[in-house]
């Protein structure tokens, strides 16, 4: 699996909801990425207001065909009311659908925790840093993207 981001354009689309969360992911995510060698200027970050507008961001910049990965990031943090459930599915089937239709690969880093302790934990947290993991499935998804569309017989293997 290749681990190398040079050369490579990534777009980040980042919701400001929980800015707090949000902005730690955004952060783990792009050390990610410029540790792997992307280029500062190839990375474009896209603010959203909250989760559930990070579908139609992906979709729009994945329509750019300026990107070879898109990497999504939010939290949706459980409240009193059904509000949780309807947002989580709409972003979740919203970004599947972005997948499912477009021939860019994206990876979903939003966070869907019962508290902000748990989102703490989880965005460079005790329980790692969801952000970097996205930002390395988005690498990885890239770099096999552009194989499978290489003619057979020039693969590069794992």
């Amino acid at each position: 699996m290749r681990r190398d981001a040079s050369g490579l354009r990534f777009a980040i689309v980042v919701s400001r909801f929980n800015h707090l969360i949000s902005s730690r992911l955004l952060e783990g995510c792009v050390r990610e990425l410029v540790a792997r060698g992307a280029a500062g200027d190839a990375l474009d970050v896209a603010w959203v207001p909250g989760a559930f507008e990070i579908p139609q961001a992906a979709r729009t910049l994945a329509a750019s065909g300026r990107y070879d990965a898109i990497v999504t990031l939010g939290v949706v943090i459980r409240g009193g009311t059904p509000h949780f459930d309807y947002v989580c599915r709409a972003v979740t089937d919203g970004v599947r659908e972005v997948v499912r239709d477009t021939d860019v690969p994206v990876a979903f880093g939003v966070l869907t925790t019962d508290d902000v302790a748990q989102a703490l934990a989880r965005s460079g947290g005790e329980h790692g840093d969801k952000g970097s993991e996205a930002a390395l499935a988005a690498l990885e998804m890239a770099h096999l993207a552009r194989r499978l569309r290489e003619p057979p017989g020039s693969e590069d293997g794992p």
